[in-house]
């Protein structure tokens, strides 16, 4: 699907690592170059029709996010670094002012380092409590099992829309409902969800939202922080310095602007933002329903494929995301990414950033395939082909 539009397919690489970064089109850099060579000028700060124009193409960006994800106002959007610069700002200019000892976050063991960190480190500074949900036999988060970790003392809920592991999508607008019954607040990490669904925050009644460009074709160095409307005043920024205030003086008074200007200090990747937008226009046209369901379609497939090769184990093979977990008997899972790459193929190896993950799956690395739109049959025939390889063994070695 659209494969024509990705100059690096034209090499001949299979690439299955979507889960951590996806493949870039054309459009993207067509858009950045654009701005480098004929508009690049800083955004908010000239009077002059080039600043003018970055500015415009910057904020037209916002406007599309906002309707890429149903909020009711640009105000709601504000652009980060990516999904580890929004959960920080979100943990240290909110949650840090409104939690105190004794507290409870609730957790799993299966979240992105980017959604543990932050809250281990408030955690010491606060003097909270960090809970995890259990997870059911297929390593996956429940309704029934956060409604057994909630406690009078339970004020965030903080988890991935879709684990980067497991690949499991989490049934978010439930527990997002069960938790504003008990006055809980639920931060969302969207950064293998927002990709891959059609994601509306108004319908799932989002609190905090966190997510990555560069995880749907975007640009790397930018991400987006959605908050709801009611706690627009309450975020205070983390980040202190041009753009984001309004006055300050000599005796250290100051006023800073009002959102999203007061969470976006300092020059931000205009390009990229510029870039995003594009990019955002692009998969929309595609069909994020498209998309998944064609992942699906894909993940299917690989499944079947997979089990073919009796050496190889599955550990998520039921997941309705396009990520699949495995590891070949007796071989490191490093080996056996390496020894893919020699036939271009590129998988990824290791914990994946969910370090704690293997208190429940019980084995520290594997191999994951994470499936996006312009990978295709041939693909997975080609890598099902190289694993089945008699002489895989020897090779490695």
């Amino acid at each position: 699907m659209n494969r024509e539009d990705f100059n690096i397919l034209g090499t001949g690489v299979i690439y299955f690592d979507n889960g951590a970064t996806t493949l870039k089109p054309i459009i993207l850099s067509e858009a950045i170059n654009d701005y480098y060579n004929f508009y690049s000028a800083n955004a908010h700060r000239g009077d002059y029709q080039i600043s003018i124009k970055a500015s415009s193409m910057y904020e037209e960006t916002r406007k599309i996010v906002k309707e890429l994800i149903n909020a009711s106002s640009e105000k709601q959007i504000v652009f980060t670094s990516g999904t580890t610069d929004s959960i920080n700002k979100i943990v240290f200019g909110y949650f840090k002012n409104i939690l105190k000892d004794g507290d409870e976050v609730l957790l799993t063991k299966s979240e992105h380092a980017s959604n543990l960190l932050p809250w281990f480190e408030l955690a010491d500074l606060n003097g909270l409590k960090i809970k995890y949900i259990e997870l059911d036999d297929n390593h996956e988060v429940t309704l029934d099992n956060v409604k057994k970790s909630i406690t009078s003392k339970t004020k965030v809920i903080s988890i991935a829309h879709v684990s980067n592991v497991v690949g499991d999508i989490r049934p978010i607008k439930e527990i997002i409902e069960f938790a504003h019954k008990n006055n809980i607040l639920v931060l969302i990490d969207g950064a293998q969800s927002v990709p891959h669904l059609k994601i509306d925050v108004e319908d799932l009644d989002i609190d905090f939202l966190a997510f990555s460009a560069h995880k749907m074709c975007g640009p790397t160095g930018v991400g987006v922080l959605y908050l709801k409307q009611k706690l627009l005043n309450d975020i205070d920024p983390i980040i202190f310095g041009g753009g984001m205030n309004a006055d300050f003086n000599i005796d250290g008074t100051r006023v800073y602007k009002t959102m999203p200007d007061r969470l976006e200090a300092g020059t931000p990747n205009i390009a990229g933002v510029i870039g995003f937008g594009y990019v955002i226009n692009y998969l929309k046209k595609i069909g994020f329903d498209n998309i998944h369901n064609y992942e699906m379609e894909l993940k299917k497939y690989l499944v079947n494929r997979l089990k073919e090769i009796p050496e190889i184990e599955m550990y998520n093979e039921n997941s309705e995301s396009g990520i699949v977990t495995f590891n070949y008997k007796d071989i490191f899972p490093q080996d056996l990414a390496i020894y893919l790459d020699k036939y271009n193929i590129c998988v990824r190896a290791g914990n994946h950033c969910a370090k704690i993950l293997k208190d429940e799956i019980n084995i520290k690395n594997t191999c994951r395939i994470s499936l996006y739109f312009y990978n295709t049959k041939e693909e997975i025939d080609r890598l099902i082909e190289v694993l089945k390889n008699s002489n895989i063994k020897e090779e490695i070695i």
